[in-house]
């Protein structure tokens, strides 16, 4: 898929899209050097209203039971509805970015979800989102530290303010409300990053690409430090319960999901993000005191990661 619109042709949106399919070919990349033997396996696919996306999907693979990574870039007239959600007075639009969720066979190892960004309006708004959260099955509070320092260290090559900020905004959105807990451990979330006549553009794209950057490396780190750890049945089970509060949130509550569900895109990618299994048991309760319940203990919003009380940062 090559842009051939003249609405998806200007310099900016050529370059920023550019990045998005390099991107997503080096997160690929990485994933599979992590993974081993596993390869993601590519959909190429068109939009009804112009331009289209490579969905990229890995299955069975050594540590990830199912990983995905999708590239788009799509432009046309947004519907009533969707342009009023977004506040858009006029319906034409350009879209670009990266989206990734990965779940892995075993339940030491976490969850993950990358996204990253680029939106045009037709009155010439533009801005930038993204975010990145880490799910783990059973939370390693060290680790859960050590990925805070990553994102926060490069947040704060940009803007000292970056990491508080988003990291309150990940709090709040990835949050099950039904269930009064977090979907794991969280990370960052930022949206609507408005690029202005103060030419800050270049400013925000070089964030972008900080914050997906230091997603592949953190994330693969885990995957490679996690990935032979021995687990039992008990932990496979739980496992699965956790899957469901998972795809509870992206079909419920994510905003990207019903977005993309409600203007009519491409069902198979956006329900990408669900996992391969996961169960629901009635009213479940974990025996007081064991991991499973001292995971659930750390699922609140407004943990302070970074200084966590721990004897010592995990060295991945």
């Amino acid at each position: 898929m090559e842009p051939s619109d003249v609405f998806a042709t200007t310099p900016t949106r050529r370059r920023v899209e550019h990045w998005m399919r390099q991107f997503q070919d080096w997160l690929c990349q990485q994933l599979e050097s992590a993974d081993g033997p596993g390869r993601f396996q590519e959909d190429a696919w068109q939009h009804h209203s112009g331009g289209g996306g490579r969905t990229r999907v890995l299955q069975q693979g050594r540590v990830l039971e199912k990983g995905g990574v999708a590239f788009s870039a799509v432009w046309g007239e947004m519907e009533a509805r969707a342009a009023r959600q977004l506040l858009m007075p006029n319906p034409n639009y350009f879209a670009t970015g990266v989206s990734v969720v990965q779940h892995p066979r075993s339940p030491l190892v976490p969850i993950s979800h990358m996204n990253v960004r680029y939106f045009e309006a037709g009155n010439g708004e533009a801005w930038f989102g993204g975010g990145l959260d880490l799910t783990p099955i059973y939370v390693d509070v060290e680790q859960a530290r050590w990925f805070h320092e990553q994102i926060a260290e490069v947040c704060d090559q940009f803007d000292a303010s970056y990491y508080p900020r988003f990291k309150q905004w990940a709090d709040e959105y990835f949050f099950l409300p039904h269930r009064q807990e977090t979907r794991g451990v969280g990370g960052i979330f930022f949206d609507r990053l408005t690029v202005g006549p103060d030419g800050n553009f270049e400013d925000l794209f070089a964030f972008v690409q900080a914050v997906g950057e230091v997603y592949g490396r953190s994330y693969s780190a885990i995957m490679r430090h996690n990935a032979d750890l021995p687990y039992t049945e008990q932990q496979k089970q739980w496992q699965l319960i956790r899957r469901g509060r998972y795809a509870e949130f992206n079909l419920a509550i994510d905003r990207g999901t019903r977005f993309g569900l409600e203007t009519g895109g491409r069902t198979e990618s956006i329900l990408m993000s669900l996992p391969p299994q996961c169960e629901w048991h009635y009213n479940l309760q974990p025996t007081p005191g064991s991991p499973e319940a001292d995971t659930l203990q750390w699922l609140r919003k407004d943990v302070d990661w970074v200084s966590v009380d721990v004897p010592a940062a995990v060295a991945i």
